[in-house]
């Protein structure tokens, strides 16, 4: 499935009416292309070469993603468990990113949702790859679904990138250094009071899930926010929080993959993110919270009680 960048060859004059069919054919296609994907713009060169790694990777990705998702009646669907699936869309982009960050830092290691850990035992530094974070929605159609790719030194994030390429969107951040929605610096949301916030979550879905805690927190959430939303992609939930469209997220149940560079986004984009105790620890408790500051308080004074 992999897509490469090889130039158009010169058209050449047609012999026949079947030639001048098949130039034809070739011109809808490249042009039906070119409105699937869009490259992201190029950021800033003062990004660091890891995170360029990172966007390059991300971009190629997406290309293979959307061309998948223009006919998805040839997806191979597999269930790795109950409600959880994966493609050879998953796999493919998984591979290629893997072969992007290999080729730049042979040295690291790469921890990819399909494919588990790679390389170097004990590293220094650790890739979090979700190749296609939302492969429920991309399944069915819905254009909710992101590239997302994250840099760990000692288990620390230290850049991310998340890559929504239905809207050609490109969510980055370095730590320290602020987040960012293509070359726009993004801040969260300055909503102060949980009434009139926007928060979004995910649903329960595995086996062993406590849903009855679950669905209570998501009652009172319901009854002291203006709304509640479930997009299904934790990755762009995270960075929808990030650029104030959203004004706070949670949810349990989930893999560092899933949150990895979209914790960082967030939090460089002013967001309090925690695990439901209000510590740092949600990337290995696997569940989070992230929110504006003032939102935060609000959400916790719900989701502490249920989580204890």
């Amino acid at each position: 499935m992999a897509v490469t960048n090889k130039p158009a060859a010169k058209p050449q004059r047609a012999k026949s009416g079947a030639g001048k069919r098949s130039a034809s054919a070739k011109t809808k296609e490249r042009s039906a292309e070119k409105k699937l994907f869009r490259p992201a713009p190029t950021m800033p060169m003062q990004n660091s070469g890891m995170l360029n790694i990172a966007i390059k990777a991300a971009r190629e990705a997406a290309r293979i993603q959307m061309m998948a998702f223009r006919d998805r009646t040839r997806l191979h669907i597999t269930n790795k468990a109950a409600g959880d699936y994966v493609t050879e869309v998953d796999k493919e982009c998984e591979r290629v990113i893997t072969e992007t960050i290999k080729t730049a830092f042979p040295n690291h290691a790469i921890l990819g949702e399909e494919s588990g850990e790679s390389g170097t035992v004990g590293a220094e530094y650790l890739w979090v790859v979700d190749p296609l974070d939302g492969t429920t929605n991309f399944i069915h159609g819905i254009d909710v679904f992101a590239v997302s790719i994250a840099l760990l030194k000692d288990g620390v994030p230290q850049c991310g990138v998340v890559y929504d390429a239905n809207r050609n969107q490109l969510f980055t951040a370095e730590k320290g250094k602020g987040a960012y929605l293509d070359e726009r610096r993004i801040r969260v949301s300055s909503l102060t009071s949980i009434q009139d916030a926007l928060v979004a979550t995910g649903f329960p879905f595995r086996e062993g899930d406590d849903y009855g805690a679950y669905m209570e927190t998501m009652k009172k959430m319901m009854e002291n926010t203006c709304g509640l939303r479930r997009c299904g992609s934790a990755a762009l939930d995270l960075c929808w929080t990030a650029c104030g469209r959203f004004d706070g997220y949670w949810e349990k149940g989930i893999k560092i993959w899933d949150i990895a560079a979209g914790a960082l986004i967030a939090r460089e984009a002013g967001a309090i993110v925690t695990d439901f105790s209000g510590e740092g620890d949600y990337l290995s408790k696997g569940e989070i919270v992230a929110a504006t500051p003032k939102v935060y308080a609000d959400m916790m004074k719900v989701i502490r009680p249920q989580s204890e």
